[in-house]
This record gives structure tokens, sequence and C-alpha cells, in this order.
């Protein structure tokens, strides 16, 4: 509901009013004068002016208002609403109070936007609610004339047939804006909204929705599988068939009954099967509620069988949760209106709640007096249910359903405001698995998965009942401790923690162990805040890691030390970045396994300082993630790419196209087309010369998002690969939506060719389903002619490794491949 009313006095120039619509967005606005509601404007009231007068637009809006405006009360249910909205044909509701004072104003799109997950899941895809027959108006009408066909056809928007093959869409609201600022007499195939917002008839409601509401738009065009407009979707569709199926539904209701108590007059038997058969619950009362009659369903739903209900009120399910003007108001409109539909809480017989989807029909004798009472319900519990589920997922890891980071952070924020306040300790673990990854190459995704069931189950049978235990994703785990009186107590549920996992476990018929690396915080001794504690458990988790493996470490002042150099490291990796000092590129070449002739090249980043020497990747990438300077290290390394490549072109080489890996967060920042389109013009490079890299699982979580930007890299010129491809958790049923160029099947399964058959069957499908979705293959880690041979029975077009050339820097790759590829190819 519109609370935050928009009123203006009834000599307010047209254009005036339109343009404070316009700034607020709203769709209506009263006309008051002295606390008085004279009428109101509406978008839809836009249609009905002469846009081929600019200067009507100047009369005062009393002339133009709709008088009087339909009212209703603050406390009406939102079916009710949503039924008289139907029923009046309105699109608009002043809502007042007991007093008869604005209260707000409730649109058909308020409605839309507060029904349930049922309305979505009930009226299943976009062409049950759709405008099967869309206005198609041509881009060279006038504004006028739009609007006259607009209100002619009594439609709230319409495509426009622009001239240059495009459609785009003009709607009310747009109507507002003209009206607040005339455009003249521009043809409205240059005024509209573009490019036009299109969803497929396939698609569901649910999808159509959060469309809708992610892109703040209120109207979508519909398309079918030939990209033809066929229809026309909006908030007010939606509502519109929500509220012809529920109608519907209690016609058939109604129907059904009627014609069940008329065949009773002549079978009683016949007509109590068929309500028997109902999966409906159905009661039957006396006109003083007294129950006559319940169907099976009801007992079933209820637990009550029917003879200890029969002569009492339906008040026996009563659950409480119901005030007396609830029920009061539910027999008001049933006396007025002669039914009654909405939700309710009851409660079964064993004392446990539900959520029905009630409806009351009165039924009245042939002198129209009440004779009983019918009433329907449907146990809609479980849905409540899933909602709540939904929103249990933003706090529970999906697997193991422990907290999640997000809910831990929470709770240690509490704690340590707890033990502030108590002065009392706690403790944070962090824990860590040894070897998991290798039961995930070896045992498959599914094995991980059941492990790390086991491991947390395992681990929260170790802990105190008021302690957490969270998975922080992949084999990290971190446990709160609160309500410690000595620091030896953390310790003892480190090892019988450390123990607990040290066990063997037991999946697919295969026994084997795994251990972790567990580090320890306390509060107030090693941090007073969350991020200190939970980072300084993580370095001693670390330090366990490096001392052995399969124990525990305390943070401890030398650990300082430690992170100490790893400050100093993260300082000369910034000046390292900001300067270019140190940083260099090796290239690492990418053959056609047949020919062997260079194809392309992945970019592969080393660093070197006069105090660390030569600093492995494996080392300053992590610390570029952690310390936040992966972006800008991305970006200097993509500069040095776009250098040399202008480099070997100026020198008369040919070079192939160069690789370079995008991290998750250069990848998801949103000017990134925009730098390398920069980066193409600034260093004067051909189409396609630069390729990206990017890993699976970076695109798991927002699969439409990434097709976007997959989208605008194509149209770039630039190769895209997936690397690492079948280590992660593997989506295939979204690969064929991906624009990408190239697979890179991991190093994994290119060392086991010949000693594992698991290894052999899914490079055969990877390469297979590759060749079906037209996919360049890349083999990578490929180290001897043995692994060459045999990839030859696979679908595989590039070979990556030592065996074909490792990293080298860029003079060593010109003068071994480019200049000779250079010499090779035609004048």
């Amino acid at each position: 509901m519109q609370t935050a009313l928009l009123t203006c006095s009834p000599d307010t120039p047209l254009h005036e009013a339109a343009q404070r619509m316009a700034n607020r967005q709203c769709s209506s606005m009263l006309i008051m004068h002295r606390n008085e509601v004279l009428g109101i404007w509406t978008e839809h009231d836009s249609l009905r002016l002469d846009f081929d007068d600019p200067g009507s637009l100047h009369i005062p809006i009393n002339e133009v208002m709709s008088s009087p405006v339909s009212s209703l009360h603050q406390s009406t249910p939102i079916t009710e609403v949503a039924r008289r909205f139907g029923e009046e044909q309105r699109r608009h509701f002043l809502v007042v109070n007991d007093e008869g004072l604005p209260q707000g104003i409730v649109s058909q799109t308020d409605i839309a936007l507060k029904q349930g997950l049922e309305l979505y899941l009930c009226l299943r895809e976009v062409h049950d609610a759709m405008d099967s027959q869309p206005l198609v108006l041509p881009g060279t009408l006038s504004l006028g004339q739009a609007a006259a066909g607009m209100r002619e056809q009594k439609r709230d928007a319409a495509v426009v047939a622009c001239e240059n093959g495009e459609f785009g869409i003009i709607t009310e609201r747009d109507m507002v804006r003209f009206a607040a600022r005339h455009p003249g007499n521009t043809s409205i195939g240059q005024l509209v909204s573009r490019p036009l917002q299109t969803i497929d008839a396939d698609d569901t409601l649910l999808r159509a929705r959060d469309i809708l509401i992610d892109n703040r738009l209120r109207h979508l065009a519909v398309q079918d599988k030939k990209r033809r407009i066929v229809g026309m979707l909006g908030f007010r569709h939606m509502l519109e068939g929500a509220e012809q199926r529920y109608q519907l539904e209690l016609r058939q209701a109604l129907a059904q009954r009627d014609q069940a108590l008329s065949r009773s007059r002549l079978n009683l038997q016949l007509a109590e099967r068929v309500i028997e058969a109902s999966l409906e619950g159905v009661i039957i009362t006396d006109a003083r509620g007294h129950i006559e009659f319940v169907n099976p369903a009801f007992s079933h739903t209820t637990g009550y069988p029917q003879e200890e209900v029969l002569g009492k009120t339906p008040a026996i399910l009563s659950s409480g949760r119901h005030d007396a003007t609830f029920y009061a108001d539910m027999w008001q409109t049933l006396r007025q209106k002669g039914y009654w539909r909405g939700e309710i809480w009851n409660r079964r017989k064993n004392g446990q709640l539900y959520l029905e989807l009630l409806t009351i029909t009165a039924i009245r004798d042939s002198n129209q007096d009440i004779s009983n009472f019918a009433a329907l319900f449907t146990d809609i519990t479980h849905i409540r249910e899933n909602e709540d589920q939904i929103r249990k997922l933003a706090y529970y890891d999906a697997l193991t359903r422990l907290p999640n980071r997000r809910l831990l952070e929470d709770r240690l924020e509490l704690a340590i405001r707890h033990a502030h306040r108590h002065q009392q300790r706690l403790a944070v673990l962090f824990i860590d698995l040894d070897h998991f990854k290798q039961v995930n190459d070896t045992l498959g995704h599914a094995a991980g998965d059941e492990l790390l069931l086991d491991v947390s189950r395992r681990m929260v049978a170790r802990l105190r009942e008021d302690d957490t235990l969270a998975r922080l994703g992949g084999d990290e785990f971190i446990a709160l401790l609160p309500d410690l009186h000595e620091t030896d107590e953390a310790s003892r549920i480190a090892r019988r923690l450390i123990e607990a996992i040290d066990d063997p476990f037991e999946i697919n018929n295969q026994t084997f162990r795994i251990g972790c690396s567990l580090g320890i915080s306390l509060y107030p001794d090693d941090g007073t805040t969350v991020e200190q504690l939970l980072q300084r458990a993580d370095a001693a988790m670390y330090r366990a890691k490096q001392e052995g493996r399969n124990t525990y470490r305390l943070y401890s002042t030398s650990m300082d030390v430690h992170e100490h150099r790893w400050l100093a490291m993260e300082t000369a990796l910034r000046d390292a970045i900001d300067s270019g000092e140190g940083l260099s590129l090796h290239y690492q070449p990418l053959v056609e396994r047949d020919s062997g002739r260079l194809a392309s090249m992945e970019a592969l980043a080393r660093w070197h300082h006069p105090r660390f020497g030569p600093v492995s990747p494996g080392d300053f990438i992590p610390l570029a993630e952690r310390s936040g300077l992966i972006l800008p290290l991305s970006r200097r390394l993509m500069k040095m790419v776009a250098a040399q490549l202008r480099h070997w072109l100026d020198a008369g080489l040919a070079p192939v196209p160069v690789a370079v890996n995008l991290s998750a967060r250069q990848f998801w920042q949103f000017d990134l087309i925009e730098q390398i389109r920069s980066l193409y013009q600034e260093y004067r490079l051909p189409d396609g010369l630069i390729s990206f890299e990017l890993t699976e699982s970076m695109l798991l979580d927002k699969q439409q998002q990434a097709v976007q930007i997959l989208t605008a890299l194509r149209q770039l010129g630039c190769q895209v690969a997936m690397d690492d491809f079948g280590t992660g958790y593997s989506s295939l049923s979204y690969l064929h939506q991906l624009p990408i160029t190239a697979l890179k099947i991991d190093k994994s399964f290119i060392q086991q060719l010949g000693e594992s058959q698991g290894s052999e069957t899914i490079l055969a499908a990877i390469t297979g389903m590759a060749q079906g979705l037209k996919l360049t293959v890349v083999a990578e880690g490929v180290e001897t002619d043995a692994q060459l041979d045999a990839l030859r029975r696979y679908h595989v077009n590039l070979i990556q490794g030592y065996l074909t050339g490792r990293p080298i820097p860029a003079q060593q790759i010109a003068e071994r491949y480019l200049i000779n590829e250079s010499r090779a190819s035609p004048p």
C-alpha cells in the first residue's frame, strides 16, 4: 500500500500534478480541499488526455479527475481487496480508517506483490496469465494517437514497432511523464523504452515475478519459441489470473456441492460417496453452526473422527491464534456476501497447529433463508514450511544443516558481548580436514558430501550443549565455545574433535582415515572482535597444518611474527603492483594435438622480490585474494599481457591468442567489459588476441548474470575457456547455455589415464559432450608420451603441459615459437 499519500489542490495545473507523480513514481494522486477527498487522478486517466493539444495539459486537474473515489477499510483482507478489484474493474482503492480518514492507496500491483508463493505455483506458466492479444502500435504514431489506441483497446501498455526492426514499450506511466513534459510532435518510436524486456511463454510465473521485481518493471513482453511477440504480462494480469482461478475453484466447489445436494434428494448414498472421495476437508453445519456432517478428509486432516464432532461447532478446532474480531468479521462477511474465503490457523486433535485455506459458503433454502453452511478446506502448512525453509537456507549450510558463516558471526558477536558483560572467556576453533581433496578426487563428490555429513555428526556429538558448530564451506568448520572457565577446557574439546575425526570412516564399502588440523583463539586473550578471533584461529590452524597435521595449536605471539611477515609481503606486493617492479609473465604454449602447431598461450604471473626472493604463485595469489589486492594485481597483469602483444606485433611477429585467468572478484566487477574494451583500444590490438579462462565454481550462484558477462566478452571477439573442468560441482544442465568456447580438462584426469577406469569414463563423457556442443577441448597437465597417445582416443583438440612446453619468459616464447610462426605465415 502507498502510505505516503500524494495529494494536490483542485486548481493544480495538470502538467504540474503529472510532474509530481512522475518524480514520486506513484500511480495515483488524490485531489483534496480542506482535508476532504474530492477525486483521484491515476496513470490510467492519462490516456484520456489530448496530447495533440499541449495547451490542454495546463487545465486544472479537477477537470479531468475521477470522482467519487472508491474506498475500503484498512482492515479489509487482501483476498477481499483482490476480489473487489476484479468485480469493480478498478485499479486503485482509497484506504480509510474507522473515522473515514485517508490512510493510503492500494493498487493491483500492491496486491500482486503481497500474494504468497502459492499464487505462482498455481498459475504455473506465463501463458496461463498473459494478455494473449497484446496491443502493437507502429512507431510512426503521434503520442495522442497512441494514447487513444491504448484507451480504446483498454490496455495499460503497448508494444511499439520501431523503424529499425526493434521493439519498445510505452506504458501509462510513460504517459504521465509526457503529460508533465510534453515532447511535442515526436513520434512514439522515438519516445518508447528500449530494449523491450521479454520472457518466454513457457517460463514460470515465479521467474516472471522475480524479473519484474529485480528490474523494477511493471510489464514484460511474452515471446514464443520463434521470438514472436505473443502476449503481454504484468502484475495486473497475474492478479486477474489468480482471481479467475480462485473464482473457478469456488464455482467448481459450489457446483459440486449443489450437484451433490441435488442428487442426495434422490440418492443420498451416491452423494456421500462423492464427498467422501474428496481430498479436501468438508464440513456441513446447520444455520446455528452445529456440525451435521464431515467427510473422511476432515478426519484425516484434523484427527477427529465424525462421531466426536457431530453436534459440536467448528470452534473445537480453534487454535487460539485469532481474536474475537477475526471471527466476527468472518461471520459478518458470510451474512452479507454468502461466502468467506481466507487462511486460518486451526489445531488438530493431537494439539498440532496447521494452516488451512478455507472457503465457507452459506446455503439457502427456497425462502432464501440460510439453512446450512458448507466449508471446504485444504491443509497448506507444507507450503508455508517450504517458504520458511527458503529463508532458513540463508542462515544454514545446505548440505550439513549446520549454521553458515553469516549465522556464526551473529552468534559470535552475541557471545563476545555476553562474555564481556560477565567477565568470561570463550574460544573459537577453526577446523580444516586433512586430505579431503583426495577423497573427492578418488571416490567422487557424492562420497565427499557423505563424508562431510559424517564429520559434522561426529563433531556435534563431541561438543557441549551450548556450543555452536558451523560450516564455512568446503572442508572448513568453526566451533564456538562460550562460557569457558579455563583454557584447558578448549584444549580438551579440541582433542575430542581430533579423536572423533581420526577414527576410520566407511563410505561405499571403503574404509579410510582423514584427520584434521585445528586452531584455537581465545577471548579476550587473542582478540576482542569477531574478525580478530576468526583470523587468529585460522592462523593457528595453518600453523597446526604446517607442523604435521592432525593436531591443534593455540594462537600465540610467535604467530604474530608469521603474520608480520605476511604483512610485510603484502606491502611488498602492493608496491610491486603500483610500480610493476618484480612482476613478470611466463607463457605456456597450447599446441594442436595432431599437428603440434602452436594454437594459443596461457599467461602465468611470476613475482621476484629482493628480500623474499622468488615468491610462488601459490603464495602471492592467495595473499592478494586475502588482502584485497587481487583486483589491482589482475589489472596490472592484463596490461602487461596487452603491452607484450603490442610489442610482438610491432616487431613483425604473429602472436597467437593469450589466455588470462580471471579471478572471481575480477569477473564480477561491474566495469570488466569496459576495462577490456579500453585495453584493446589503448594497445591497438586485433579482436580476439586476448582470451580468458575462468573456473566453473565462479558461475554456479549467478548463472543468468554470468551469461550476460560472457556474451559481452564474446561480442568483443574474446575466446572464453572453462578451466579445471570436472573438479567442481559441475552442472551440465546449464553448460549449453553458457557462451564459452573451450573446456580445459583438469590434469588430475590426465594423470590417471591407464590407472583409473573412472577417470577414463569421465574423460570420454566430457569430450563427447564437448564435441556435441562444438567446444574446443584442452587437456591440461600432459607430461608423458603415454598420456599423449592415450588422449588420441578422445575428442581432444589442444595439449598443454610439460611434454609440449613449460612456462617460459616472453623472449624465449618468441624465439621458440613466434618467429617460426611468423616465417610460416603467408605474406
